[in-house]
Formats: structure tokens, C-alpha cells, sequence
């Protein structure tokens, strides 16, 4: 593939998803197999409050999400602002912005649910 090819949104997913899950064990694919449900069921704010308390494969993976809706620009920021300053952009999202931020939590998560198990076992 030329360096000119410009790769589809559903390929930088898979690409970032793929990267990401490079040194997963697996408490983080449980993570990244639950984490759409629990979003689902509790939102994503919510979801990442949990994830940042509990720390450990909950908070990296939902660090790596985060940095993920971060890189779309989803905030002002060019680089990650960090949990606190991300959790107040979402508190300050317009209603349609953070339909928009949810759902592609939800496709890149789609990634990262098939990507992981599969890093894990090619170790």
C-alpha cells in the first residue's frame, strides 16, 4: 500500500485498536469485551468514572479510549487532556456531540473487542 493511500475511519479504528491491545493480558480483554455493555447499561461517562476509580486494565484500556475520542477531536485539545479536563468537555457536550462521542466510543470498542483476545492468544 502507497503512502498516499488514505486509510478509512474503520481502518484507523482497527489500526489504533490493534496497536493498542499490543501487550494486553487477560484482565484487559475482559475489559474491552465488557465495557460496551457497561456503556450501554450506564453511559459513558459513568463508565469511564468506574474505569478511572478502579484503576488497573479498567482504567488503561479506558485511557486508550479516551485518547482515541481524543485524536477524532472530540475535544478542543490536540493531545490528551487528561480524565478530569476530558469528563468536564462531556459534561459541557452539546447533546448531539456526546450522542456522536458515545457512539463512536462504541465502533472503536467494536475494534478493540476483536483485536484483543487476538493479541492475547498470539503471544
Amino acid at each position: 500500500m502507497s503512502t498516499a493511500t488514505k486509510l478509512t475511519l474503520e481502518q484507523q479504528r482497527a489500526q489504533d485498536a490493534w496497536g493498542c491491545s499490543i501487550r494486553y493480558e487477560k484482565e484487559h480483554v475482559n475489559v474491552a469485551k465488557s465495557l460496551p455493555a457497561l456503556i450501554m447499561n450506564s453511559g459513558l461517562m459513568q463508565v469511564l468514572a468506574f474505569c478511572h476509580e478502579k484503576g488497573g486494565a479498567n482504567q488503561l484500556v479506558a485511557d486508550q479510549l479516551r485518547a482515541w475520542l481524543v485524536k477524532q477531536r472530540y475535544v478542543a485539545e490536540a493531545r490528551d487532556p487528561g480524565f478530569e479536563a476530558f469528563m468536564q468537555a462531556l459534561m459541557q457536550a452539546k447533546p448531539s456531540d456526546y450522542q456522536a462521542i458515545t457512539a463512536e466510543a462504541f465502533a472503536w470498542l467494536r475494534w478493540l473487542r476483536q483485536m484483543a483476545p487476538a493479541r492475547v492468544k498470539g503471544n
